[in-house]
């Protein structure tokens, strides 16, 4: 499987509908530091005052995010996260059951197996999202943000066939 290098050139691949979803989750529970450098990109891609940026309402706050394409590597990496946290949380349930991997609610426990994951480990994590019915482009963008947030320990990804 190919994925995209960063977060940034994943989020500009992600469809309109996609990014409303990851920037409506991203408004509800994000931490302040990473909610100010989002106003920061609304603020230059949408030409306004931060003091506009910041009293836009949440959905007003996630349509404007959702539209920007370039927002940077630190907002798109969080983008992606509050996607699958969001809306997708039992694809993450999904996958982690059948490869094994201790969970609470799709986040991986702090006692979870250290080091790369077995290929048979994700090969089985991704035919569970297949039989689930889950979209191929939807999981490809899971596996994709999985890999870039540790590429040694999901590195088996790699090795698997493109979903379909």
């Amino acid at each position: 499987m190919r994925f995209e290098p960063t977060a940034a050139r994943l989020w500009k691949r992600l469809g309109r509908d996609d990014r409303g979803a990851a920037a409506t989750s991203f408004w509800k529970d994000t931490p302040p530091e990473v909610t100010g450098m989002a106003v920061a990109a609304l603020v230059k891609a949408r030409h306004m005052r931060p003091q506009v940026a910041r009293a836009l309402p949440p959905d007003e706050q996630a349509r404007a995010l959702a539209s920007v394409l370039d927002v940077g590597e630190p907002i798109a990496s969080s983008l992606l996260v509050s996607l699958h946290l969001g809306q997708r949380r039992p694809m993450l349930a999904t996958f982690l059951d059948a490869a094994g991997l201790p969970h609470e609610n799709g986040l991986l426990k702090d006692d979870a197996q250290e080091g790369a994951v077995a290929v048979e480990s994700a090969r089985k994590g991704v035919e569970a999202l297949r039989a689930a019915g889950h979209a191929p482009e939807q999981v490809r963008t899971y596996l994709n943000t999985l890999w870039l947030q540790d590429p040694d320990r999901w590195k088996a990804l790699e090795d698997l066939p493109e979903p379909s």
